[in-house]
């Protein structure tokens, strides 16, 4: 059930950054750090510190020599860090899409949680 929510997840996203007018890959990645400075003074509404500090602890777990289930366990050690590494990088790269709309058209307020995210629903 997880690997098809993540398959899904990894698909919304791949559609996201292929769609007409959306900013691209390195558009998004390029954004990444004045995203998190600007989270981080409070000047970017869509996005809270704690969902920056869920992103960081991911980013933490894959790079760290520590995991929940040990590579050595074949494919089950390798699957966890594949699933975090999705998970990842779906939400940077919706977060910072969002985030680059939100830039180019100047948005300075979200309405309402639903708010006017170009994308779809925000997660």
């Amino acid at each position: 059930m997880a690997k098809a929510a993540r398959a899904a997840q990894a698909w919304r996203v791949y559609r996201q950054v292929s769609g007409p007018g959306s900013p691209g890959v390195a558009t998004r990645l390029r954004a990444v750090p004045k995203m998190i400075g600007a989270v981080m003074r409070g000047q970017y509404p869509g996005m809270t510190k704690g969902k920056l500090a869920m992103l960081g602890l991911g980013v933490a777990y894959i790079i760290s020599p520590i995991d929940l289930v040990p590579d050595f366990l074949a494919l089950i050690g390798v699957a966890d860090d594949f699933g975090v590494f999705l998970w990842l990088m779906g939400s940077l790269l919706g977060e910072s899409g969002r985030y680059v709309d939100w830039e180019r058209h100047g948005v300075r307020a979200f309405p309402s949680a639903t708010g006017p995210f170009p994308h779809g629903r925000r997660d």
